[in-house]
């Protein structure tokens, strides 16, 4: 996904923060809550609710891909849209108990976005009080661990390769720790501090690929691929490392939001068809079908966790769904190839339009669960 930019200056800041409209007063009315996103305004219909499961309804206006984001203190992120491409309307439901929260668009999905404040009251019960959502809050929060788990094993088997400066073994792990990465990144994501670190793009930062902010597993990238040259990068293996191992500890005491697994697995999806499918995420090294294979397992996950909330609330759709992953699968596996896949590169226009169609089919049902969740029983 693309990730905010680290810093942003106070200017910008005040800036961004006018051009939200702002309307002290006004309570929304129960249905979802209209935001109006363009290049240079973000304007949210209510800035105040009442606590429990609130719709956001974004319509993107502009010419220019954004973001919807909902965040707490400190800029925890509460949830995110993503990929909103100009014309689309996006939903995003996030269960928000009684506080003081900022929302944001971010067009062209960088820096610190067009924030506003919103205000949430009252009380509200819990959707984890049924125990179906319980149990499934539960579930994927041990596979994230697990994931986690994993990603520092794998992260520091390549960084170690990168040290040593084995450039054929540092490029045949690559993708493999990155696996773990795309499993769980929109838990990782709201790390908001650590995921532009870790997982950042050149287009990020002015310099690009020469400014010393780009690190993390794009920069040993560019190293291997295009630079060919890991005389500088035992700096960047070691921030990766050191960073991954702060995901893992984070992760084990991140508390995960119902609602937090219907809208990740919508944002995977979302984020392999809008994005990935463009070969733009793993520039370098073209691995990009590792990405997309990871995002699906993550996805796949995450209904999993939920499969008991849908089975109860609507049969039909947990079938439905079971079908299609099925049938995204065995359209990335014809692309494989030994332990890993085919490069990006090698897949004709035809071929990323079969894939990029399968994974979309996926989108709307999956759209769904998050309303199955937020209605209870």
């Amino acid at each position: 996904m693309r990730k905010p930019v680290l810093v942003g200056t106070a200017a910008l800041a005040i800036l961004a923060m006018a051009a939200c409209t702002e309307k002290p007063g006004d309570t929304a009315s129960g249905g979802p809550i209209a935001v109006k996103a363009t290049d240079d305004s973000c304007e949210v219909s209510a800035t105040k609710t009442k606590a429990g499961t609130v719709t956001f309804k974004v319509s993107n206006k502009g010419t220019k891909v954004t973001e919807f984001y909902v965040y707490g203190k400190g800029d925890r992120v509460m949830s995110e849209v993503e990929n909103i491409t100009p014309g689309l309307t996006r939903k995003l439901i996030v269960e928000l108990p009684a506080g003081k929260y900022q929302t944001a668009c971010k067009p062209g999905m960088v820096g610190d976005g067009i924030r506003g404040k919103f205000t949430v009251t009252g009380k509200s019960e819990k959707l984890d009080a049924d125990a179906n959502v319980k149990q499934a809050v539960k579930d994927y929060e041990k596979y994230v661990s697990q994931q986690a788990d994993s990603l520092v094993t794998k992260t520091k088997e390549f960084t170690d390769a990168v040290k040593a400066k084995k450039i054929d073994k540092a490029k045949e792990l690559f993708p493999v720790a990155r696996t773990y990465w795309e499993r769980i990144e929109p838990v990782a994501e709201k790390f908001g501090d650590l995921d532009p670190k870790l997982d950042g793009r050149a287009d990020d930062h002015p310099k690009r690929e020469k400014d010393p902010q780009f690190t993390g597993f794009h920069r040993l990238e560019y190293d291997l691929w295009k630079k060919k040259d890991l005389s500088d990068s035992a700096k960047y293996a070691k921030q990766l490392n050191d960073g991954v191992q702060e995901v893992a500890k984070r992760a084990k005491s991140e508390k995960v939001a119902p609602l937090d697994l219907a809208n990740g697995a919508k944002g995977l999806l979302d984020e392999v068809a809008t994005m990935k499918i463009t070969g733009e995420e793993d520039r370098y090294s073209h691995t990009d079908l590792w990405d997309f294979a990871a995002n699906l397992e993550g996805s796949q996950a995450a209904i999993a966790a939920l499969r008991p909330v849908i089975d109860d609330r609507d049969p039909k759709l947990g079938k439905q769904l079971d079908d299609l992953f099925s049938k995204a699968k065995k359209e990335l596996a014809k692309y494989a190839e030994g332990d890993g896949y085919r490069g990006w590169d090698k897949l004709s226009k035809d071929d990323l339009k079969k894939l990029s169609d399968a994974i979309n089919a996926l989108g709307e049902p999956v759209s769904k669960v998050a309303g199955l969740v937020s209605k209870g029983k």
